[in-house]
């Protein structure tokens, strides 16, 4: 692995803050996690689809979970050098000119700001269900638009906007979770190029100056100055606060990094940062995304090249209890038996955008057990990342031999081969695959240290072990796949009428 000649081995403090908890870790400056604390933290669901969280218990999660490594004493706490966050994408917490939240956060699950998207993006002729007014400029500009579902962070903003005034008028700054980490680490407020992509009111056209842009911000019908001010994931943004140093237990010179959402330092920490070599994160959430060398959009699903969490890149966005599985899945045959299942649980948003679809079970009878249950779980998701990869390759323009896999779902063998079978590529599990974010948030800080390059990345991740296609399931799991994509058109109207309350929106509805 690489490393710099002479100098003592220093580590860096991985922060991650998922939906579920706080990750603290311990990882080397060429990515080698020696150790992590999990600390848990509560999730709201609310009515008309609100999901919101309270932003001191992220705070006291990641004291908690920092406090904890600490104590295992794996390092002197002289060695760390630098700590970088990384976290969920598209929350929005609301901050007073002294840093302190002015209500919960609106997490990356919460519709409820689908109908203001709908006001500015709207129009009588439309492409996508967007206005064609308004399209080609989001399009040029940003390289994507507003999603109509309302799960971006400008829909979170306008419906706090119009639903709650009085907060809206008292807020300082709109912040993204990990700028509000930073916040209450460094005092500063700041967020990356990155990170402030899904409030899509910046100009990503020269990806090495991404700014805002006075007609989007006007079109949006935000006020800039309750935005925070840009830089690099890889900019330092400032040292610990005197009493937050005491509280980690660090130095009061640890640097702090601007850093990165989940899904961007996912892919630093898969090793996968070279243009077209792709990963996949299975967990509360699933993806499959790659670093692109241009701007480009597909927007008819959902798709666009975003900035990177490496300067001058662009992106395409879109456990243990594992292995106690495998022995379950292992006991039924591929195709489930014939039992199907989609995993639409919170919706869908690639390779189609419908917050009303929902998870079904197709196909069951008496003949069928808890067995046949789960692995249709797992073939349902590897169905789902087929269709996403088909629409991927078409964007990319070149097959994808081969895939890197990350995430909890990662951990279980069989559910790598499940997607080597039903996608028919060679996946590749990453090791330590749960600790992919805060690999890739520590590769941040080293490669801003000096004590990396982005280069040397891939010869830092460790491969696990590669999973190749087994031809004997080809045809029944391409057979499964159309019954698949069948089962999507066939149900979507029905979860549609079933789901309707869920397209009120803010306008009126529950607080």
């Amino acid at each position: 692995m690489p490393a710099v000649s002479g100098k003592k081995p220093r580590c860096i403090r991985a922060i991650d803050l998922g939906t579920s908890g706080a990750k603290s870790a311990l990882v080397t400056t060429s990515g080698r996690v020696l150790g992590c604390e999990i600390e848990k933290f509560p999730l709201r669901l609310l009515p008309e689809g609100g999901a919101e969280q309270d932003p001191e218990d992220w705070w006291k999660a990641v004291v908690t979970s920092s406090r904890k490594i600490l104590n295992r004493r794996l390092v002197p706490a002289e060695d760390i050098v630098a700590v970088s966050c990384t976290a969920q994408w598209s929350d929005t917490v609301p901050v007073g000119t002294k840093g302190k939240h002015l209500r919960n956060v609106i997490i990356w699950m919460d519709p409820r700001g689908s109908g203001y998207i709908e006001d500015i993006t709207g129009g009588f002729l439309r492409i996508a269900g967007h206005g064609i007014g308004k399209l080609p400029k989001f399009i040029r500009l940003t390289g994507g638009i507003p999603a109509h579902s309302g799960k971006d962070s400008l829909a979170h903003i306008l419906y706090i906007k119009h639903a709650h005034p009085d907060i809206y008028d008292r807020t300082y700054k709109f912040l993204e979770p990990k700028d509000y980490i930073n916040l209450r680490l460094t005092g500063y407020f700041m967020s990356s190029f990155d990170t402030i992509t899904l409030h899509w009111v910046t100009d990503n056209r020269d990806i090495a100056r991404v700014a805002y842009d006075d007609r989007l911000i006007r079109i949006s019908t935000l006020d800039r100055e309750k935005l925070p001010e840009l830089g690099r994931a890889v900019d330092i943004l400032g040292t610990l606060q005197e009493g937050v140093a005491d509280e980690l237990g660090l130095e009061k010179r640890v640097k702090v990094l601007i850093g990165a959402p989940d899904m961007h330092t996912a892919a630093l920490g898969s090793g996968a940062v070279r243009d077209f070599e792709a990963h996949l994160s299975i967990g509360s959430s699933s993806w499959l995304t790659c670093h692109l060398p241009a701007k480009k959009t597909d927007l008819f699903h959902n798709m666009a090249s975003l900035p990177s969490a490496i300067p001058g890149r662009y992106f395409l966005t879109d456990a243990e209890i594992y292995r106690r599985f495998e022995k379950t899945v292992a006991r039924v045959p591929a195709g489930s038996d014939g039992v199907l299942f989609t995993p639409w649980l919170y919706d869908e948003r690639t390779p189609v955008e419908n917050h009303l679809l929902r998870a079904t079970y197709c196909n069951l009878s008496l003949c069928h057990n808890r067995a046949h249950l789960l692995r249709a779980v797992y073939e349902g998701v590897a169905f789902n990342t087929r269709w996403l990869l088909k629409y991927v390759e078409k964007f990319t323009r070149r097959k994808l031999p081969s895939i890197r896999m990350i995430g909890g779902g990662a951990v279980s063998r069989a559910w790598c081969q499940i997607h080597a079978d039903v996608c028919n590529r060679i996946m590749e599990q990453v090791e330590d695959p749960l600790m992919s974010n805060l690999r890739g948030a520590a590769f941040i800080a080293s490669v801003s240290l000096g004590f990396i390059n982005f280069e040397d990345i891939p010869r830092c991740v460790r491969i696990s072990r590669v999973f190749e296609p087994q031809g004997k399931t080809r045809d029944l799991y391409d057979r499964l796949f159309e019954e698949y994509l069948a089962l999507y058109r066939k149900t979507k109207r029905i979860c549609a009428r079933l789901n309707k309350s869920l397209t009120r929106t803010a306008h009126g509805g529950s607080p």
